[in-house]
């Protein structure tokens, strides 16, 4: 009899290390980096130099600039969501006075950034894959600069930067939600004193645009998600491990948060994991389900080094 409960231990134990979600792999830290300028690089995502000469292009967790290089409809959709976010959409009574004051913001995070890492800074990255919109292949970091402060944490205090992102348990042993909630409790302080973005703010019509970008997101999520019943359309295949933000906005009920989350809870074994992520309840898994793909070499995803 013991050595039968003790088999049935042990099999209950390797089942549920079998299907149990897979730590994040630890964060490297990597000091004495370098800013490599770029035509391209902006205020959350830029060129690196490791001190032994290597170089990544990174993803800062956790914060979220202005796009001032608009290069396609998704660039274009993503401003438009940020300058509704910041109630910043009716500025100088035109949207193309807006969006030119929204892209010289977006400018000048991208100066304020390159201005910080001017100095030696260090990297804590796992080198998780940030693919973005698929032009430059990047990797999710931490930054702390030369003076001891959190990059993100600059940007977003400034008011150059949302709390917006991809979120991860930092470098100093906050979990990843004291980290996310620090910087939401640094914006709402930038917003408190006008900074950055927030000098633009119409307080009196913000919630109404926020109000208007998500109606906007549920209708564009409306009219791209495939008709499942239709025996003219082919559903999606996409594999949520491996798949860039872009690419998982295009799944029926993704919004960029969800997406974000998506990312942030990666890997996932079966379409089932997908209930681990906040807003994707039953109902909401059973219309991604028929779209979603698990090639078997997925899991856990690729890291991009």
């Amino acid at each position: 009899m013991p050595i039968l409960r003790l088999l049935l231990l042990l099999s209950l134990v390797l089942s549920f290390t079998s299907t149990a979600p897979a730590a994040p792999e630890s964060l490297v830290s990597l000091p004495s980096c370098t800013l490599i300028p770029t035509n391209w690089g902006d205020g959350d995502s830029f060129r690196i130099r490791t001190k032994d000469g290597k170089e990544h292009t990174v993803r800062l967790y956790g914060a979220d600039c202005l796009e001032w290089h608009v290069n396609d409809e998704a660039d274009a959709r993503r401003l438009r969501e940020q300058r509704q976010y910041f109630g910043i959409s009716r500025t100088g009574n035109s949207p193309e006075a807006s969006i030119a004051a929204a892209k010289n913001l977006g400018k000048a995070a991208a100066d304020r950034t390159n201005a910080l890492l001017a100095k030696p800074f260090t990297v804590h990255t796992a080198f998780t894959s940030a693919l973005g919109d698929g032009r430059h292949p990047r990797v999710y970091a931490f930054i702390t600069l030369a003076d001891g402060r959190d990059l993100a944490a600059v940007l977003v205090s400034e008011g150059l930067a949302r709390a917006f992102g991809v979120y991860r348990q930092p470098h100093d042993g906050r979990s990843r939600d004291e980290y996310r909630e620090g910087l939401r409790d640094v914006e709402l302080l930038a917003a408190r004193h006008n900074r950055g973005i927030w000098a633009l703010t119409n307080w009196d019509s913000l919630t109404e645009e926020r109000r208007t970008q998500r109606a906007d997101d549920a209708d564009l999520n409306l009219a791209s998600s495939p008709k499942s019943s239709s025996k003219s359309s082919t559903p999606l295949a996409i594999n949520p491990n491996s798949a860039s933000r872009d690419e998982l906005l295009k799944l029926p009920g993704v919004g960029e948060a969800t997406a974000n989350r998506i990312i942030e809870r990666r890997p996932f074994q079966n379409a089932n994991d997908l209930t681990r992520v906040p807003g994707i309840g039953p109902k909401t898994l059973e219309k991604l389900r028929p779209h979603l793909s698990f090639p078997p070499s997925s899991t856990p995803p690729p890291k991009t080094r």
